[in-house]
């Protein structure tokens, strides 16, 4: 057996068994999952050997891989079925897709720097992974290539200081959205969910839950919330 094979395993092993169970991540599918498709394929070669530490990693254009604990955390809690239509603003290097993926029916990952589309596509694609849309362009902004469809799971890969009204709208009945939603230092990771049978647009039946404080670089062209000074 390959020494270097064994020692990977091992730190894969550790990382579910005392970074993400920790973090209340109990789901025997994902724990499943996560032991399966390799993360540090889709960690940039120069900081492999990082790929089960406990912290975020650097990627092209100044963009960031969240921790092992926070995107297992947010995937346990989107509970995706096969027959999910997924959407993530922001595709890094395509992990996250990979891992909604895994669990879906397609998942449509938006990224606004060509070179983290190339990235994704590439890693994407050596995982055997093909029910992935990579698309270049900005996820945060109304788009009419995708603002008539709505979607069973929406994840935003990054932190914003509000969630767009208009992703929330995207959610179908039953659907579900994890953010990361604050400023620093102060950010929470939030579930929201359409309760009921309630129609996509409208605002009413929209459940939201605090799962955890956590901090996390913020997503370029989020919208703000305006402070007014008297």
């Amino acid at each position: 057996m390959n020494p270097d094979f064994n020692n990977t395993e091992k730190a894969r092993s550790k990382m579910i068994e005392q970074q993400i169970r920790p973090w209340n991540v109990l789901d025997p599918n994902v724990l499943t999952l996560l032991a399966e498709l390799h993360r540090e394929d889709f960690v940039p070669r120069s900081h492999r050997h990082l790929a089960f530490v406990d912290m975020e990693l650097p990627l092209p254009e100044g963009q960031v891989m969240l921790a092992p604990k926070v995107e297992a955390r947010l995937l346990q809690e989107l509970n995706l079925t096969p027959s999910d239509r997924v959407l993530e603003i922001g595709a890094g290097s395509g992990y996250m897709a990979g891992l909604m993926a895994r669990q879906s029916a397609q998942v449509l990952t938006v990224e606004k720097y060509e070179s983290l589309v190339t990235l994704a596509q590439e890693n994407l694609s050596q995982a055997a992974i093909s029910n992935v849309e990579v698309v270049h362009a900005n996820g945060l902004a109304e788009n009419t290539r995708w603002d008539h469809n709505v979607f069973d799971a929406i994840a935003i890969s990054g932190a914003v200081e509000k969630i767009p009204e208009h992703l929330i709208r995207k959610l179908s009945p039953g659907g579900r959205l994890v953010a990361i939603v604050g400023t620093a230092p102060v950010m929470q990771a939030l579930l929201v969910e359409r309760v009921g049978t309630s129609a996509a647009h409208s605002a009413d039946g929209i459940r939201s839950t605090v799962l955890f404080e956590t901090l996390t670089k913020p997503l370029e062209d989020a919208p703000k919330i305006s402070h007014f000074r008297f």
